[in-house]
């Protein structure tokens, strides 16, 4: 790649996902895996939300995350289109198809656009749960062929926060939900802590 090539979202092979970021992500997925909700928000257990960032090159700099509180997934104005998605697409798993996908209030989105413009950043990619354990995807790391299709022309990177085990979440990140375009996510800890552990302080 040279440096008068365009680079995109999907060139990123590295994306640095500070640790306060990915606490911020796991407390997500713990609070609404166990059923604690926020006033006004959808009840439901599964998390979705949104991911900020800059890019440098093929790096992703993770600067923010929004997780989002409604999910218009079971209104009548907007269940029919993802109801067909999910009948054909979706594997057989313990959460009845009705209950599958995540439908974005506009609002939210326009909210999260317009704190990017204010602060040079990008919307560049999106997280959500799997929490039900497959004998080919014990771990449920990876994206299934809704997240696919689903993710398929967003631009977005897919990341996908293993719940199996909520003493142990993880996360993967899939260009568009291309299990073949993974990037690799690093969560360094912060200098001054890291010294401190060095220091046995």
């Amino acid at each position: 790649m040279t440096s008068d090539t365009l680079v995109t979202l999907g060139d990123v092979t590295d994306i640095v996902l500070p640790r306060p970021i990915f606490a911020a992500i796991a407390g997500h997925v713990v609070r609404k895996l166990t059923g604690h909700y926020l006033e006004g928000e959808t009840h439901e257990r599964k998390a979705f939300g949104m991911l900020l960032g800059r890019q440098r090159g093929t790096t992703m700099q993770v600067t923010g995350v929004f997780p989002l509180m409604f999910n218009l997934r079971r209104d009548p104005s907007h269940s029919d289109d993802m109801d067909e998605l999910v009948d054909q697409h979706a594997i057989p798993s313990q959460t009845p198809n009705e209950q599958r996908g995540w439908i974005a209030h506009p609002a939210e989105l326009l909210a999260i656009e317009r704190f990017c413009d204010d602060n040079d950043l990008v919307v560049f990619g999106n997280y959500h749960t799997h929490r039900v354990p497959w004998p080919h995807d014990p771990r449920r790391d990876t994206c299934t062929r809704l997240d696919r299709v689903l993710a398929e022309g967003s631009g977005q990177w897919t990341f996908i926060v293993s719940a199996v085990d909520l003493h142990d979440t993880s996360v993967r990140a899939f260009f568009e939900g291309d299990n073949d375009r993974e990037a690799e996510v690093r969560s360094p800890a912060l200098p001054r802590i890291a010294a401190t552990l060095r220091e046995g302080i």
